[in-house]
């Protein structure tokens, strides 16, 4: 069995389910809301490119390295955006939650918060992961305080890490929360959801 499965996470504002081409048309939907493909420091799919964006996904779930999943807005039962856990390292029980957009319209909000509780209370109570990883570009700063918030410390910066999209290279921010600090972060987003609704 491949570690770790496709698996449904509900909650109240959001649910996460595993990827699949039938809600492309939603998905396209959901990018053009804020034209997210044209932000420099990050990969976010073009209208015509979420076909191959889905599929490329799907291969690296065959392969193991990588779960992703839909995220679909509970009040309105339609995709908002996508998220993974990626990196997978099934011997050592380590993920990194990315690839993750959301529309425009629903960033910010109560949505993403739990998002991130559900996808962070899969990996450590059920897949009984020692570390969780998330990484971002160095000038990212939108993304870097929203991984901060969460209660992830940042272990380093990978410098000269990868090209991005335009050419440029990018220094990598690499966060963590690691297992014995899950409880503290647990409480933390709880607390911050509770505040969101």
């Amino acid at each position: 069995m491949p570690w770790p499965e496709p698996v449904t996470l509900l909650g109240e504002h959001v649910t996460l389910e595993p990827l699949t081409h039938a809600r492309h048309d939603e998905l396209v939907e959901a990018v053009r809301d804020g034209e997210l493909w044209n932000l420099w420091y990050t990969f976010v799919p073009a209208p015509d490119k979420m076909r191959a964006e889905i599929d490329k996904r799907l291969e690296q779930q065959s392969k193991g390295s990588m779960l992703p999943f839909t995220v679909v807005a509970a009040r309105s039962g339609k995709a908002v955006g996508m998220t993974t856990y990626m990196n997978i390292d099934a011997e050592q029980h380590r993920v990194e939650i990315g690839s993750t957009w959301y529309r425009k319209s629903v960033q910010r909000t109560a949505l993403n918060t739990e998002c991130k509780l559900m996808l962070l209370a899969h990996a450590f109570d059920e897949l009984d992961c020692i570390a969780v990883e998330f990484r971002t570009h160095f000038l990212n700063h939108q993304s870097r305080r929203a991984i901060e918030r969460l209660g992830a410390r940042l272990d380093g910066v990978l410098r000269n890490h990868r090209r991005a999209s335009d050419g440029t290279v990018r220094d990598t921010c690499v966060y963590s929360i690691i297992a014995s600090e899950w409880p503290a972060v647990r409480s933390h987003l709880r607390h911050q959801l509770s505040r969101q609704r």
